[in-house]
């Protein structure tokens, strides 16, 4: 099978649930991931959500469920079937031994570091996120590259950085306990937690692709 009959096979499997192709990491002989039958990863398929994709799916399936961590859950009910099939190693970011996602992320597109630990994609912003990861122990053809970068990005940084209301977000780090104690508190309960993290609302990149209400709720609650 082809490299295009790969990813093809891929988006067959996952774009039903709103897992969608997110960059192909391409490594040397021996310089990849550790795979399950033995050697190395050429290449590495990334998988994730680009802004709410992955809600329907994910939030009809979570009714139906009522068992601890239920999106990682979720993403691996959706892609190790993938994997099976595609006798593909898959790897998840919640499981050990973790796996260097941000870096495959970096490998695969013109991304950058932000003050909140997400990666500033250039058209997506910071609403995009990793699901999981299929690894192959041969190259894999067909670009997924995105490395235009929007004009809008200039001074992001300052601009999420002076939208924190508890100031726990810095060019350097990201304070998660104070970010934590203002969540605890009426006016963090009665903003962020209903609204979303106003720092990363406020990056002028991507914001087309926000996570809608209940998306956003889910995952301050987990942060909280």
């Amino acid at each position: 099978m082809t490299g295009r009959g790969i990813l093809d096979q891929i988006s067959a499997g996952l774009e039903p649930a709103g897992i969608l192709l997110r960059g192909i990491a391409r490594f040397g002989e021996g310089e990849g991931p550790a795979l399950d039958g033995g050697g190395t990863a050429l290449s590495v398929v990334l998988l994730g959500n680009i802004g709410g994709s992955v809600w329907p799916a994910f939030s009809r399936w979570r009714r139906r469920y009522g068992g601890p961590d239920p999106l990682d859950t979720w993403s691996k009910a959706m892609i190790q079937p993938v994997a099976r099939k595609l006798a593909a190693t898959a790897w998840f970011p919640s499981d050990p031994p973790y796996q260097p996602f941000q870096q495959w992320a970096m490998r695969a597109e013109a991304l950058a570091p932000s003050p909140l630990g997400i990666l500033l994609h250039p058209r997506y912003g910071l609403w995009h996120g990793y699901r999981g990861a299929l690894g192959f122990p041969f190259e894999l053809d067909g670009c997924l590259s995105l490395r235009d970068r929007d004009p809008s990005a200039d001074g992001w940084e300052d601009a999420c950085t002076a939208a924190c209301p508890a100031g726990a977000v810095a060019k350097e780090r990201f304070d998660v306990a104070a970010c934590r104690a203002y969540l605890r508190s009426d006016a963090g309960q009665e903003t962020c937690m209903v609204e979303g993290c106003r720092a990363r609302d406020a990056c002028p990149v991507g914001a087309q692709f926000r996570y809608p209400p209940e998306q956003v709720r889910f995952h301050m609650q987990a942060l909280f």
